[in-house]
C-alpha cells in the first residue's frame, strides 16, 4: 500500500514537473506580434512616433511577459481604407499576431469598424480621433482609444476660441468621417454658446494652392474672424502657404485639429513663414518639453533614446503625441495581460486581454496621467467605456522657431 502510493505521488509530481517543463518550453518558443497598422508614407512622422512609444513601453519589460517574446511588425495602409483592410486580413491569418495599433488616420478605422468587431480583432488607437470610431452599433466593441475624441474636440476647440474672443468661426473641413465628425461637433458645441459658424466649406485631399487661396478668400469675403480647420498635414500645409501668400489683411487666425502635427507640416512651412500667421491646434496636455519633467517622465524619455536607434534627444520625436499616446496605451496593455495567465493561444489570450482591459484591477502610471480604471465594459448606454481620455486632458499648442510642438495651457 506504501508502494502504491509512493509510485503514484512519484508520477503523479513527474508529471507535474514534464508539464511544467513543456509548458514553459511552448511559452519561451511562442511569440506574440503586435501589429501597427498605420500610415508610413504620407503621416510617416505620427506612425513612427507610435512605433517609438510601443517600443519603449514593451522595453521597460524586456520585450517579454510571461516568458512569451512580443515585438513589433509595421504595415503601412497609405491612408487607403481598402488597403488597411488587407492588413487586418493579413493579422487574423498570422497565429503569432495578438493585437493591432492603429495610427493617425480616422477613415481606415471608420471603414474596417465593423469587420474589426465582427472579427474581434483587439485594436488600440493612440491617435485618430474621429468620434464614432469606439462606439459599436452592437455589443461587440474590441476598439480601446487612448487619445482625443472628436465628441470632445470640436467642443474644446470652440470654447477655446470663444475666451480668445472670436465669434465668427468658418469651418474648414476635410470631406471625410473625420472631417463630417467634426462638423457635427464644432456645430453642436458653437450653439450651447449661442454662435452660429459664418460658413462651411469641404476640401478633398490633395487639394491645391491655387483653389485653397480661392477657398480663403472666400471666407475673409463672409466677414469670419477665424478658421476652425480640420485636416492633416499635407492639405495643412496647403492651405499655409496660400494663407502666407494671401496680402495680410485677409489673413485669418486658424484654430485647427491636430492633423496636421502627424506629418512634415514643419519642414513644409518654415518657421518664418508660421510667424505670418496665427496657428494654434489642440493637443493632449503632457510634452517631453515641460521644464518641469518629472523623474519618471525623464527616465521614459532616456529609455525612448536608448531603446529606439533614430532618437537621440527629445527634438527627435517629431510627433510626440503619438508617442506619448502610445507608451501609455502600451503600459495599460501590459497591466491588462499581467493582470491574466496567457496560454499561448491567440484567440483564447486576446479575450482574456480585453476583458482585463474593462476590468483593471491596479492603477497605472502613464506621461499624460495616472490611469484609474482607464476602461469599462461597453454597451450603448456606456458611450464613453472605451475611452482612456476625457475633454479635462486636452490643451492647445503651437509650433516654436525650432519646428517644436510647446503647450499654451
Amino acid at each position: 500500500m506504501f508502494f502504491s502510493k509512493y509510485v503514484f505521488a512519484s508520477l503523479y509530481f513527474s508529471c507535474l514537473i514534464l508539464l511544467t517543463t513543456y509548458t514553459a518550453e511552448v511559452h519561451a518558443q511562442q511569440k506574440y506580434t503586435i501589429y501597427l497598422d498605420a500610415d508610413f508614407s504620407g503621416a510617416k512622422a505620427s506612425s513612427l512616433a507610435i512605433q517609438q512609444g510601443i517600443n519603449t513601453a514593451l522595453a521597460e519589460v524586456d520585450y517579454q511577459l510571461q516568458g512569451i517574446n512580443f515585438d513589433v511588425i509595421t504595415k503601412d495602409h497609405r491612408a487607403n481604407s481598402l488597403r488597411s483592410r488587407r492588413n487586418l486580413e493579413d493579422f487574423l491569418l498570422d497565429k503569432q499576431a495578438l493585437m493591432v495599433f492603429s495610427g493617425l488616420h480616422s477613415p481606415p478605422l471608420l471603414a474596417n469598424k465593423d469587420f474589426i468587431n465582427e472579427n474581434k480583432i483587439l485594436l488600440l488607437d493612440p491617435w485618430a480621433a474621429a468620434g464614432p470610431i469606439t462606439r459599436s452599433s452592437s455589443a461587440q466593441n474590441w476598439i480601446f482609444r487612448l487619445s482625443i475624441d472628436d465628441s470632445n474636440a470640436g467642443s474644446f476647440i470652440s470654447k477655446k476660441a470663444i475666451e480668445q474672443g472670436f465669434r465668427k468661426p468658418y469651418l474648414l473641413l476635410e470631406d471625410t468621417g473625420w472631417g463630417r465628425s467634426n462638423e457635427k461637433t464644432m456645430t453642436q458645441a458653437l450653439k450651447e454658446a449661442s454662435i452660429t459658424p459664418v460658413g462651411l466649406s469641404w476640401f478633398n485631399w490633395g487639394t491645391g494652392k491655387n483653389h485653397a487661396k480661392v477657398l480663403l478668400r472666400d471666407i475673409k469675403a463672409s466677414g469670419a474672424d477665424v478658421i476652425f480647420f480640420v485636416g492633416n498635414s499635407a492639405e495643412g500645409a496647403t492651405f499655409t502657404h496660400a494663407m502666407v501668400e494671401l496680402p495680410q489683411n485677409i489673413r485669418l487666425p486658424i484654430r485647427s485639429h491636430w492633423g496636421i502635427t502627424g506629418g512634415d507640416f514643419t519642414e513644409k512651412v518654415s518657421a518664418s513663414q508660421r510667424e505670418k500667421i496665427d496657428l494654434q491646434f489642440i493637443q493632449t496636455n503632457f510634452s517631453f518639453l515641460n521644464e518641469d519633467l518629472s523623474m519618471f517622465a525623464k527616465n521614459v524619455l532616456a529609455l525612448a533614446i536608448k531603446s529606439n536607434k533614430e532618437l537621440k534627444h527629445k527634438g527627435d520625436i517629431k510627433a510626440q503625441t503619438g508617442f506619448i499616446h502610445a507608451y501609455d496605451l502600451t503600459k495599460i496593455v501590459i497591466s491588462a495581460i499581467k493582470q491574466v495567465k496567457l496560454t499561448g493561444d491567440k484567440d483564447k489570450d486576446k479575450i482574456l486581454i480585453h476583458h482585463a482591459l474593462e476590468h483593471l484591477a491596479k492603477p497605472v502610471l502613464g506621461l499624460l496621467k495616472n490611469y484609474q480604471r482607464p476602461f469599462s465594459p461597453y454597451n450603448k448606454q456606456q458611450f464613453n467605456a472605451h475611452e482612456a481620455l476625457t475633454i479635462d486632458d486636452y490643451s492647445m499648442g503651437k509650433f516654436n522657431h525650432k519646428d517644436e510642438i510647446v503647450l499654451l495651457n
